[in-house]
């Protein structure tokens, strides 16, 4: 499998002004979101980007957004009438074609551990040796269930990290969690929840078309289609060397900001600001 595409989804209500927003990248420099998730896809051996936008939003806006951007990009807007993930998806696949793609939200930034890889490498890396759908994958505490696509499945024997995917469940209750999603290995109260990365393949793209064309002017979701191919071909998850923030959580560009800054250059500079600014709380 050879990975050349990815789609970054940013139509979804309220998503639309996320990738415009400005942060301060790991290089103490001011920069937008959009432009951070394209960085993300160094090492990738991505060359082609579509980020899917709504059907009112202004294309020269994200055009500027993304700056400088080292791989060719393309806008493709979601009509108004199409609404959902899954939607937003679809509206891609003139330009994924028949191809595997890496998927990434518009909502999230993503912070990796490994000092040599962005987390969208360390995805596209097992995809790539692995040849099948891979969803990448974060400890989340049972609170936090509603706002994410859930996995259960099972450690693939000598791989630290890898799971076979058995099910797939969009937001579920701690209660369904508890009795379907339990993963061996995990705390007590934490679920394997989706990152807001995925390998993405033609199976599954089908899958989302089906389901558009069964349910038409309904909304479709990405999580269903994966849970149906689970028994059309091998689909996997992996736990990244990394962590996710959603943006539109409470304090969610707070929290990728100062994540980011402490995998920078400046760490040693910014934890003294940070203790200067928490000692008169303590005193």
């Amino acid at each position: 499998m050879k990975l050349k595409k990815a789609v970054i989804t940013a139509a979804g209500k309220g998503q639309e002004q996320i990738p415009l927003q400005t942060l301060i990248n790991r290089q103490g420099e001011p920069c937008s979101a959009l432009s951070v998730q394209l960085a993300e896809l160094s090492g990738t051996g991505i060359e082609q980007v579509a980020i899917v936008i709504s059907s009112e939003a202004d294309e020269s806006l994200y055009r500027s957004a993304a700056g400088a951007a080292s791989v060719e990009l393309e806008f493709i807007q979601q009509p108004a009438d199409l609404i959902g993930f899954g939607h937003a998806i679809l509206c891609a696949r003139s330009f994924t074609k028949d191809e595997p793609f890496l998927l990434m939200v518009g909502d999230h930034i993503y912070v990796s551990d490994d000092e040599t890889r962005t987390c969208a490498a360390q995805l596209v890396e097992v995809a790539q040796q692995k040849e099948c759908t891979v969803s990448a994958v974060q400890p989340t505490h049972e609170s936090q269930l509603a706002q994410f696509g859930t996995i259960g499945g099972q450690l693939v024997a000598g791989q630290n990290g890898l799971y076979e995917v058995t099910r797939v469940k969009e937001k579920p209750t701690p209660t369904y969690a508890e009795q379907e999603l339990l993963v061996p290995g995990q705390r007590v109260a934490y679920y394997l929840c989706f990152f807001g990365m995925h390998v993405i393949t033609p199976v599954v793209m089908d899958e989302l078309a089906r389901s558009a064309k069964a349910s038409p002017g309904q909304p479709i979701g990405l999580s269903p289609a994966l849970d149906t191919c689970i028994e059309l071909g091998k689909y996997l998850a992996v736990q990244l060397e990394g962590r996710r923030f959603n943006l539109e959580q409470r304090y969610g560009l707070l929290k990728a900001q100062v994540a980011t800054a402490l995998h920078g250059p400046h760490r040693d500079e910014l934890l003294t600001e940070i203790i200067d600014l928490l000692a008169p709380l303590r005193a």
